[in-house]
């Protein structure tokens, strides 16, 4: 059982491990502790050949609320390396879970913002319940979006489907996200442990070989689409977005 304090909950049943996002009083909101946890925990996954399949949620009312704003990650660092380093974290902990061998499920109830839906997107497969709500805020707050996100926003849903969520940052109700396959299926909030429960045994049951070669597939052939893509300096656009005006009117530093 986590202790309080501890950013994570991690319940294995059988080939499915549940991760659960553990800081409730604060809308499950990443500081640099919870995205360091994920990139750890999702790097850890490479080597559990017992697990299939990775389902993650977040306790209390809402999946994620994106980037903590009273502490937000990113930040810090001695030197231009360290620096670099840490600005990074975000994309560090989205790569963990794209990079992930096991099959990943989003579990989205509430509200998943910013970071929340950059999560969520990272995962193969994204089940909400019927109060889910996606939202992109980033380029209101003044902040391009950043982590590796926009990639694979387009990837998933087309370049102007991503053009018009991150440009004008309106929230998507779950129904509206289905259609724009940011979510693969709405239920109602009472079914949702079920449902994804469902799938998961559905997926751990597929021959596990074909189900891995056809993984590294879909991860090569989104590689390719996405050649000349900038993240790797994308630490850089988040530091520079968190020192905009607007910006530092949201964000404490």
């Amino acid at each position: 059982m986590p202790t309080r304090g501890d950013p994570f909950e991690v319940v294995q049943h059988g080939s499915t491990l549940h991760v659960w996002l553990n800081r409730p009083e604060a809308r499950n909101a990443l500081d640099d502790r919870m995205l360091e946890g994920i990139a750890a925990l999702f790097s850890s996954l490479q080597t559990r050949f017992d697990i299939k399949v990775v389902v993650l949620g977040g306790r209390g009312p809402t999946f994620c609320a994106g980037a903590d704003r009273r502490n937000p990650p990113g930040l810090g660092g001695g030197s231009e390396r360290e620096r670099k380093w840490v600005s990074q974290v975000g994309r560090r902990a989205i790569e963990a879970i794209q990079d992930c061998e096991a099959l990943t499920i989003a579990r989205v109830h509430g509200y998943a913002i910013g970071g929340g839906a950059a999560l969520a997107l990272a995962c193969d497969f994204r089940v909400g319940s019927e109060d889910a709500s996606f939202r992109l805020p980033e380029v209101e707050l003044g902040m391009p979006l950043t982590w590796g996100v926009l990639p694979r926003l387009i990837s998933e849903i087309g370049s102007a489907r991503a053009r018009e969520l991150v440009l004008l940052g309106s929230a998507v109700p779950a129904t509206r996200a289905e259609q724009l396959a940011l979510l693969h299926r709405v239920v109602p909030a009472d079914q949702l442990d079920e449902t994804i429960a469902a799938l998961a045994a559905r997926l751990a049951d597929q021959p596990e070989y074909a189900v891995a070669s056809t993984k590294t597939q879909f991860r090569a052939y989104q590689r390719a689409q996405q050649m000349g893509q900038f993240d790797e300096a994308d630490g850089d656009l988040w530091v520079n977005g968190l020192a905009s005006q607007r910006a530092q009117g949201v964000f404490d530093r």
